[in-house]
């Protein structure tokens, strides 16, 4: 099938950024180097769903150096960007996504990756995983398994799995510790505030920045905003996380309180109806509202525009909503994943871990998925190993070893003396 793209002649422009991003990647280009010579895909088709940007044709491309097929789409209507899509395009890869699609064409474009029989399925948030499990079970006649690149797609294939639902081996590369220490963590931290400040241009400094969940994203987000000079308040649902925010030196609320006290509002849950009506009609005059979740339903933007008499757009990826009390909210980025919706998604560098991992998973699938058990697996430790040891020769940094005298008092209960 003849890929679809908004706007082919944006070919240049995503390439000069496709190389930015390849030069800023050691450890993925490393690793496409080995697969160039090693070809562990040669035969393969890698269906690949994800935010479709430089970083990710970095491992699109790196997967097609190994000698797959690739057909890529993306994870979310405002994440695509055009010129990426259209500079992979170029270089014959099927590439099926374009920024601002409809409901109606978001699925077309999954279903159309998905529609040249992947053996390997590359997801980001579970939508292949969806389809494959539901109304498209046909597409998945090739299919040996998967790879799931974040914690809201492995918590809903870990639910089939419970469920005995499952249809094919899965690896949660999102569970390595290389991913969720850094990409959960100083990824979306670092890249959910680049889009709030670029997008509003506005101080942080003096202002009261109320995130809503403390995992790994949430413990970023709120760490950056401590960083900027914000009064950080923390909602959870969770007592021993809800501690954590305590003596990290948090305010810790629930969101009915919170909503009050805020100016600028982050949710990082993964659940929807975070900030409902009851809150909306507490809010400041001004307040903030983003979404740095993977799905928009964490904010009620039904009952948003509900409360209000329409929206203007005064600045790119800000809607301002006239509520009909008289005050304007302002929402950032649709209500999407503000970092990819109004931003560029995490910095090059913690995406070079990230893919490098997704890269490895995907070999591994490829070469092994056909005796592995259908289940949710977790990725090798020695993957983790791998990729912190290259990020660190990167980096021009080295580790001590442990002498064989420290190994042999590790591995005895015995407690000796000097």
């Amino acid at each position: 099938m003849a890929s679809l793209v908004r706007e082919p002649s944006l070919a240049p422009q995503g390439r000069r950024k496709i190389e930015w991003a390849k030069a800023n990647m050691p450890i993925l280009g490393g690793i496409r180097r080995e697969f160039e010579a090693e070809r562990p895909f040669e035969g393969l088709r890698v269906a690949v769903s994800v935010h479709v940007e430089a970083k990710t044709a970095c491992l699109a491309e790196t997967l097609r150096a190994g000698g797959a097929r690739v057909a890529l789409t993306g994870c979310n209507p405002l994440s695509t960007q055009d010129d990426i899509a259209a500079a992979l395009a170029e270089t014959g890869m099927e590439v099926f996504c374009w920024h601002g699609a409809t409901p109606d064409e978001y699925r077309a474009h999954l279903e159309a990756a998905l529609a040249f029989q992947p053996h390997v399925a590359i997801d980001d948030g579970g939508d292949f995983a969806y389809l494959l499990h539901g109304e498209r079970r046909d597409l998945a006649g090739d299919l040996i398994g998967g790879c799931e690149e974040t914690t809201t797609g492995v918590h809903r294939l870990r639910i089939l799995e419970k469920e005995g639902r499952l249809r094919y081996p899965v690896i949660a590369v999102n569970d390595a510790r290389c991913k969720h220490l850094f990409d959960n963590r100083y990824g979306t931290g670092q890249s959910a505030w680049t889009a709030i400040l670029a997008s509003t241009n506005l101080l942080v400094a003096g202002k009261t920045v109320v995130v809503a969940g403390y995992g790994m994203c949430g413990k970023g987000v709120a760490t950056r905003a401590k960083g900027l000079g914000a009064d950080v308040v923390v909602c959870e649902v969770d007592p021993v996380r809800a501690a954590e925010a305590l003596m990290d030196g948090c305010r810790v609320l629930p969101m009915k309180d919170a909503a009050g006290v805020g100016d600028v509002f982050v949710t990082v849950t993964g659940v929807r109806d975070i900030i409902r009506r009851e809150h909306l009609e507490v809010l400041k005059d001004g307040a903030l509202l983003c979404n740095a979740g993977h799905f928009d339903v964490e904010i009620d933007l039904p009952a948003l525009a509900a409360l209000a008499d329409g929206f203007d757009v005064l600045r790119p990826n800000v809607r301002s909503y006239r509520m009909k009390d008289g005050r304007t909210l302002h929402l950032l980025g649709e209500g999407r994943l503000v970092n990819l919706a109004a931003g560029d998604g995490h910095p090059v560098e913690i995406m070079d871990m990230s893919f490098a991992l997704q890269a490895l998973c995907a070999r591994k699938m490829a070469k092994e998925g056909r005796s592995m058990e259908v289940r949710v697996h977790d990725v090798p430790p020695e993957f983790d190993d791998l990729v912190a040891e290259r990020l660190l020769a990167s980096r021009g940094a080295a580790i001590d070893a442990p002498t064989d005298r420290q190994r042999a008092y590790a591995s005895t209960w015995e407690i000796r003396t000097p």
